[in-house]
């Protein structure tokens, strides 16, 4: 029997552990690498395993999610994966063992689908606008509260402690996702066609806020949950000051994905606010190797994750409102497929780059990234433009 309060209490509770879990050791987790004698294309290939594993399987999950009608078995695997993950990273020095454990945690987040897919079946269809809100802020949260302890929990017990923590968090995780409430009868949901697999895979909106996206999930998973902390500590920041840089990031961050997008856009207009943003990102991400002031780099910080903030949810919105409404399930997780593209190209070739030429290297290469997206952006916006004077002319 369906309890409205205490069955989305405990969904958006396992929420935020799973979050919480993976997200625990996320700025330790290059530096670490680092001090067991990884190098900086490793680390890359390391940091861009976990996009890697989303991309590939997290559209095959939905999918089959769809054709078996059930949700809850994969999230329970999910939590459990993501266990599993933070118990390899606990037990080994090994660099490989780190990859390995990298890869785990790929896969347990291409199950995330599959947790939107039933939270938003709590809810009647008007609701479920609000229902993404609130599950997007769990999401901020345990990503700002893990990533904020984690650097002050390295300075006082050690490298290996925010794994043991995320170990502890993911077993919790797991006995709570059996509790989820998930109707006997499963929840029906049209599995994808290859049809409208490939029809929506031809709308030029989805194309273009696609690409915008791979190219800003670069950008931040090459920065913030990548090398922003190994700069930060190479700099003069100690491991307990990390959390300065992640609330410097973090805090903007959660505060624009909630509450500015809707007054950028009625300001701007959609197109012209990613302009405007994706410009200031590339900027700050540019002029950080530049940066040899704590204060400085805080800055910067703040500037590129509220700019960030408002890309993510207005590329997220936009990337379906063309699309008809039976098939914007489909046009969601092909979205989400290709994102994670991002995820992995970012931090595999800035590792790369950073290898032959050096840390900076990285940070020019993503901030070259942000200028192509600005240069997108305007050529959309432009002919856009003509079109509808074309359109008003005739």
């Amino acid at each position: 029997m369906f309890n409205p309060t205490k069955d989305k209490n405990i969904f958006l509770l396992v929420s935020f552990i799973f979050w919480f879990s993976h997200f625990i050791y996320i700025p330790t987790l290059s530096p670490y690498m680092e001090s067991l004698g990884g190098k900086y294309t490793f680390i890359g290939i390391v940091l861009s395993s976990y996009g890697l594993m989303q991309f590939l399987l997290r559209l095959p999950i939905g999918i089959f999610s769809d054709v078996i009608k059930l949700r809850k078995p994969f999230i329970i695997i999910g939590m459990l994966i993501s266990t599993i993950s933070c118990l390899i990273y606990s037990v080994t020095d090994s660099l490989i063992w780190i990859l390995i454990a990298r890869c785990f945690a790929g896969v347990a987040a291409a199950t995330w689908v599959v947790f939107t897919v039933l939270y938003a079946s709590y809810f009647v269809n008007q609701e479920v606008h609000r229902a993404m809100s609130s599950i997007s802020f769990i999401i901020v949260l345990a990503q700002s509260l893990g990533m904020a302890l984690s650097g002050y929990i390295v300075n006082e017990w050690g490298w290996h402690v925010p794994f043991w923590i995320g170990l502890g968090f993911g077993v919790f995780g797991t006995i709570m996702s059996f509790f989820i409430f998930e109707p006997k009868e499963g929840i029906v949901r049209e599995p994808v066609k290859m049809k409208d697999l490939i029809s929506v895979f031809q709308e030029p909106q989805l194309l273009k806020t696609s690409l915008l996206s791979i190219l800003a999930h670069s950008i931040i998973f090459t920065t913030m949950f990548g090398f922003i902390p190994t700069y930060a500590l190479k700099i003069g920041f100690q491991s307990n000051d990390l959390s300065l840089v992640i609330f410097s990031f973090m805090i903007p961050h959660a505060f624009a994905t909630l509450f500015m997008s809707k007054v950028f856009v009625s300001f701007f207009g959609k197109w012209r606010t990613l302009e405007i943003l994706f410009f200031l990102t590339s900027f700050f991400t540019l002029a950080t190797p530049l940066v040899t002031s704590k204060s400085w780099l805080c800055i910067f910080q703040s500037i590129n994750g509220f700019a960030l903030g408002i890309i993510f949810p207005l590329l997220l919105g936009m990337s379906i409102e063309s699309i008809p409404h039976k098939k914007k399930a489909t046009a969601m997780g092909l979205y989400q497929a290709l994102y994670a593209l991002g995820i992995f190209a970012g931090p595999f070739f800035a590792g790369m780059l950073n290898s032959q030429m050096g840390i900076a290297a990285g940070f020019y290469f993503v901030a070259a990234l942000g200028l192509i997206a600005t240069i997108f952006i305007t050529n959309w916006r432009r002919k856009d433009s003509v079109q509808v004077g074309l359109e008003i002319n005739q």
